[in-house]
C-alpha cells in the first residue's frame, strides 16, 4: 500500500467536514497533513480494523492501548487539535444519524475496507476489563471495579502520584517552587478545615486510599480516623504508612463498602473523589446511608467531579474508554443533581467550591511523573497499562480546562433540631 497517509487523511476529511488538523504517518512510512502539526502514528492496519468493528471511542482505545497508534509531538496540542472535531462538536454534529445509517460513513467504511481488508480485528488488549452481567453496582461488582483501577501495584501509583499519594485534585497556589506535594497536602488541610476537625472527634473518611487523608487529620488535628476502601493493596499500604507515622492508635482501616458501615455516629466523614464511583441508581442510598452516620450537626465533605448538564439528559452517555479502561461503571452527574441528592437525603448545603482549574493542573504534574518514569511504569504493569494512564490523565487535563467537566467540594451538614448549623456567620472562615 503506497501513500495510506493520503489516502487516510481523505477519507476523514470528507467524513469530518473539515480540514484534517493534524498529521498522520502510515506504516508505509506515508504521511500527510500539516508539516508543523503533531502526528497521529498508525502502526498498522489492524487498527483501522478496531475502527471498522468498533467506530468510536472504544475502537480508537484498543487501537491506543494496543500500541497500533502513537503520537509524536505534543499529545496535549493533538488531543486539542481532534476534541473539536471529534469529542466537542456542536448539538447538530452530536445528534447526527447513527453510523449505519450516515452516508458519509458508510463511504469511509468502504474505503477504509479497502485499506485495511476485511478482516476481524485482533481480541481487544488484555487491560479492557471483561465484566460479568448483572445489575449495576451490587457490592461484588463494585469491588471488582475498584480492583480492575486501584490494585495494579502500589509502586506504580507512587511513581504517578508522588510522595502524598493522593489520587484526586491538588489546591494550587502561585507561590515560587510550590510542589504537587505542597498543593496536596494544602487540600488535605482544606478539608479538614472546612469539616472544622477537633481533637478527639471522629472522623469517617469514605474511600480513603492510600491514607493520606487519614494520616493528615489524625496527626495535624488529633482525630481518631475510620478509613474505608475496597481495594485490599491500598489498604496494606495506608496501614503500613500509619504505622511508620505512630498513629495506629488513632487510624483503623477497613477493606469495607460503605453500605456496611454500621459504627456512628461520626462527628464528621470526608468523601474525596469516592462517590464518581457511586453510580446513579445509588447515589440517593450513598446520600442516606451518610447521613445517618453523622451525629446532628456533624459535617459531610463531598468532592467530586462534575459533569456539564445535557440540553436533554438521554443524550449523556458513559465514555466508553474510561469505563473499558480506567473507572469501570463510574458516572458522572451534573453539579445541580448532586446537591439535590444530598438534600433529598436530609443534608443542608451550606458551600460549593469549584476547584476546576486545579485539576488541570494536577492531571499534568501526574503525566509528567508519568513521562518522567516510563520505563518504571511499563516494567511495573504493562506498556498498555501506562499508555491507558498517559491518555486518561492528559485528555481529562483538557477536559478540565475546557470546562467540558469540574469539580466541587460540597460541604453540607446533618440539621440538629435547633436549626443550628454550627458554622461561623462569615462564609469560608472554616474555623
Amino acid at each position: 500500500m503506497a501513500d495510506a497517509a493520503l489516502r487516510l487523511t481523505t477519507l476523514a476529511e470528507e467524513l469530518l467536514g473539515a480540514p484534517l488538523p493534524v498529521r498522520i504517518r502510515a506504516w508505509d512510512s506515508s504521511e500527510s497533513g500539516p508539516p508543523d502539526a503533531p502526528a497521529l502514528i498508525i502502526r498498522n492496519r489492524r487498527a483501522l480494523r478496531r475502527l471498522l468493528w468498533k467506530p468510536g471511542e472504544l475502537g480508537l482505545a484498543r487501537a491506543w492501548v494496543a500500541g497500533e497508534i502513537d503520537v509524536e509531538g505534543d499529545l496535549y496540542e493533538l488531543l486539542g487539535r481532534l476534541a473539536g472535531l471529534i469529542w466537542e462538536r456542536d448539538g447538530e454534529a452530536r445528534g447526527a444519524a447513527h453510523p449505519a445509517l450516515d452516508p458519509r460513513m458508510r463511504a469511509a467504511a468502504r474505503g477504509i475496507l479497502q485499506i485495511a481488508g476485511p478482516w476481524p480485528p485482533p481480541a481487544p488488549p488484555a487491560e479492557e476489563l471483561r465484566r460479568r452481567s448483572g445489575p449495576l453496582h451490587t457490592k461484588r461488582r463494585d469491588k471488582e471495579a475498584i480492583s480492575h483501577h486501584y490494585d495494579v501495584g502500589n509502586d506504580f501509583y507512587e511513581l504517578v502520584l508522588g510522595p502524598s499519594m493522593v489520587y484526586s485534585c491538588a489546591y494550587w497556589d502561585d507561590t515560587p517552587g510550590f510542589s504537587l506535594e505542597d498543593a496536596q497536602r494544602d487540600k488535605l488541610d482544606l478539608i479538614s478545615r472546612k469539616l472544622a476537625l477537633k481533637e478527639g472527634e471522629r472522623l469517617l473518611d469514605v474511600g480513603c486510599g492510600w491514607g493520606s487523608m487519614a494520616i493528615h487529620a489524625a496527626r495535624e488535628y488529633g482525630v481518631r480516623v475510620t478509613g474505608i476502601t475496597l481495594s485490599r493493596e491500598q489498604a496494606a499500604y495506608a496501614r503500613k504508612r500509619i504505622a511508620q507515622e505512630g498513629l495506629t492508635d488513632r487510624i483503623e482501616i477497613r477493606v469495607q463498602d460503605y453500605r456496611d458501615v454500621r459504627d456512628g455516629p461520626y462527628d464528621a466523614i470526608s468523601s474525596i473523589g469516592m462517590a464518581e464511583h457511586v453510580g446513579s441508581v445509588q447515589y440517593r442510598e450513598y446520600a442516606d446511608d451518610l447521613y445517618a452516620l453523622l451525629k446532628p450537626g456533624g459535617r459531610l465533605l463531598n468532592h467530586q467531579i462534575a459533569r456539564r448538564p445535557e440540553t436533554n439528559e438521554a443524550d449523556y452517555h458513559i465514555d466508553e474508554f474510561i469505563d473499558a479502561y480506567v473507572f469501570p461503571d463510574g458516572e458522572l452527574a451534573p453539579l445541580g443533581r448532586t446537591v439535590a441528592t444530598l438534600e433529598e437525603a436530609g443534608f443542608e448545603a451550606r458551600d460549593v467550591e469549584s476547584i476546576r482549574e486545579h485539576y488541570a493542573l494536577t492531571l499534568r504534574r501526574w503525566v509528567a511523573n508519568l513521562e518522567d518514569h516510563w520505563a518504571d511504569a511499563v516494567r511495573l504493569t504493562s506498556p498498555g497499562r501506562a499508555r491507558v494512564w498517559r491518555l486518561y490523565m492528559a485528555a481529562s487535563a483538557l477536559s478540565f480546562e475546557r470546562n467540558r467537566i469540574g469539580v466541587n467540594q460540597i460541604l453540607a451538614v446533618k440539621p440538629p433540631e435547633s436549626g443550628a448549623s454550627g458554622l461561623p456567620l462569615r462564609a469560608r472562615d472554616w474555623r
